[in-house]
C-alpha cells in the first residue's frame, strides 16, 4: 500500500515537472517574422485585402506563446497557396475593433474568410497539414 502510494507520488510529481518544462519552453518562444506573403491586415485595408478571396485569417498578439508558436506554421502555410487563397494576420492589441467585429474572445484565432464572409473559425494551435486541407475544402 505505502509503495502504491510513493509511486502515485512520483507520477504526479513528474507530471507538474514536464508541464512547468513545457510552459517554460512555450513562454521563451521567439518571435518570428512573417513571410512576405503573409498579408498584414489593418482597418483600413481590412476589406480590400480580403475582398474576393480566400483568406485565412490569424488574430494575434505579440505576448501570446500560443501565437508565437503558430508564426512559423503559418509562414510555411502562406507559402504552399496557390491562386487566390491567402494568409492575413491581425495584431489585437492594435486593431481591437477587429476583433470586436469577429467577436475574437481567445487567441490564437483562425477565421476562414471567403469574399469577405466567415466560412469556418480555428482556436488554437493547428497543424499546417490541418489548415491547407481546410483552406482547399473553401477555394
Amino acid at each position: 500500500m505505502q509503495t502504491t502510494f510513493i509511486v502515485i507520488g512520483v507520477i504526479i510529481v513528474a507530471v507538474f515537472v514536464f508541464r512547468y518544462i513545457a510552459m517554460a519552453q512555450m513562454k521563451n518562444t521567439p518571435l518570428v517574422a512573417d513571410h512576405a506573403k503573409v498579408l498584414t491586415l489593418t482597418e483600413q485595408n481590412f476589406q480590400q485585402q480580403t475582398k474576393g478571396k480566400v483568406v485565412l485569417i490569424d488574430f494575434w498578439a505579440s505576448w501570446c506563446a500560443p501565437c508565437r508558436m503558430m508564426a512559423p506554421v503559418l509562414n510555411e502555410v502562406a507559402t504552399e497557396l496557390k491562386g487566390n487563397s491567402h494568409v492575413g494576420k491581425v495584431d489585437i492589441q492594435q486593431y481591437q475593433s477587429l476583433a470586436n467585429k469577429f467577436k475574437v474572445r481567445n487567441i490564437p484565432t483562425m477565421i476562414l474568410l471567403k469574399n469577405g464572409a466567415e466560412v469556418n473559425r480555428f482556436v488554437g494551435i493547428k497543424s499546417k497539414e490541418f489548415l491547407l486541407k481546410e483552406i482547399a475544402k473553401v477555394g
